[in-house]
């Protein structure tokens, strides 16, 4: 049986030895993917995705955002009616999915052809669809307006990537767009339609909150250690603090217990959501409405508190390892900047508007692509 905790860790140890010196390089994440590829991870069990997602976060999070959304492709199109579509995405366990279905750019048009569909359009953000073997996308049927989802070569003729993802975090995503110009997909690639209220395939967009969940909790957890290691060995203690070590300052201690209760607290939280969701998807044609929106609710409550938690931790090291840590030659500004911007991937105070609708009056959040 594969130790896939021992396996991220040894993967993350390489990824966190030169994480500063990549991120300032900002190139397209083919070594990172190969990596995560020789080692096996990508055919990690579903139990353990949620833990390897944390550990390779915490080393490097574009690259855990990558793995992040690798499993969660390949475990959402268990939510199809559609086995024997769901068991080809794993034929090949070196295969390295990622997928195009941004809600709010609803670009590419499916039509139909004798032998399949025809799918042309694009699309403005595609995390690590650049860097792919495969992607899973969704499109709109143009004479049923259904969206459909289905598998495509991310290689395929008529597939392009612009090359335009150049923001402040993340940089080693490769989130830029896609455009498909004509490109062909077979019958059997096709996972099926999603229907706008079926309660079982809503499950999908929770899952993206929890991944996201997860990747700040790994966020948090790696700018801790890392600040820890720094303060132990390099951090001086202020002249008024009457202490001979930076580690011994009673203000510092008790700043880092703060940033250490608060990231125990968000990992149980996520955990706590990752089994709510797993419920969910076992309850098969039984989930409930309201099941689906307790589960939902519990992944906002976690994704709200872990937002903030990531947030707060990447800023307020800074203040106990001091000025010289802000040095360019560290690179622990990246925590910051990922977190930043990994966080605005969809308005957080409207997960806590969910959170308090639900406790206050029983409202279930709504079947959307972000909840």
């Amino acid at each position: 049986m594969t130790d896939w905790i021992g396996l991220a860790e040894e993967v993350a140890a390489q990824l966190r030895a030169d994480a500063a010196e990549r991120d300032r390089a900002n190139r397209p994440p083919t070594a990172e993917v190969d990596l995560l590829r020789s080692s096996g991870l990508l055919a990690a069990d579903e139990d353990a995705a949620d833990a390897v997602t944390r550990i390779i976060s915490a080393a490097d999070a574009s690259i855990g955002h990558l793995i992040g959304y690798h499993y969660l492709h390949l475990w959402r199109a268990q939510l199809f009616d559609n086995p024997a579509a769901a068991a080809r995405m794993r034929a090949d366990k070196d295969w390295f999915w990622s997928g195009v279905s941004n809600p709010l750019d609803a670009a590419l048009e499916l039509a139909p052809t004798s032998d399949g569909f025809v799918v042309n359009g694009r699309k403005t953000f595609a995390t690590g669809a650049a860097a792919a073997d495969r992607l899973v996308v969704t499109a709109t049927r143009v004479d049923t307006d259904e969206k459909i989802t289905f598998t495509v070569d991310a290689k395929a003729d008529g597939i392009s990537y612009p090359s335009d993802w150049d923001n402040t975090g993340q940089r080693l995503t490769a989130s830029g767009g896609i455009v498909f110009e004509n490109v062909a997909v077979d019958a059997q690639d096709v996972l099926g339609a999603q229907p706008a209220d079926s309660v079982r395939l809503s499950l999908a967009a929770l899952g993206f909150q929890l991944a996201l969940t997860q990747i700040y909790v790994g966020i948090a957890a790696g700018a801790l250690a890392e600040a820890a290691e720094y303060t132990r060995g390099q951090a001086r203690p202020w002249f008024l603090s009457g202490v001979d070590s930076a580690s011994a300052d009673p203000y510092i201690l008790a700043g880092y217990g703060e940033l250490v209760a608060s990231l125990e607290a968000a990992g149980t939280l996520a955990d706590r959501a990752s089994e709510s969701l797993r419920q969910s998807v076992t309850a098969g044609s039984d989930l409930t409405a309201e099941q689906r929106a307790s589960t939902a609710v519990t992944i906002s409550s976690a994704k709200v508190f872990a937002t903030r938690v990531v947030n707060e931790t990447t800023s307020k090291v800074f203040e106990f390892m001091g000025a010289r840590a802000t040095a360019t030659k560290f690179g622990y500004d990246r925590f910051w900047r990922n977190a930043r911007t990994l966080t605005l991937h969809d308005p957080v105070v409207y997960k806590a508007r969910e959170v308090g609708a639900y406790f206050l009056t029983g409202e279930h959040p709504p079947f959307t692509g972000y909840s």
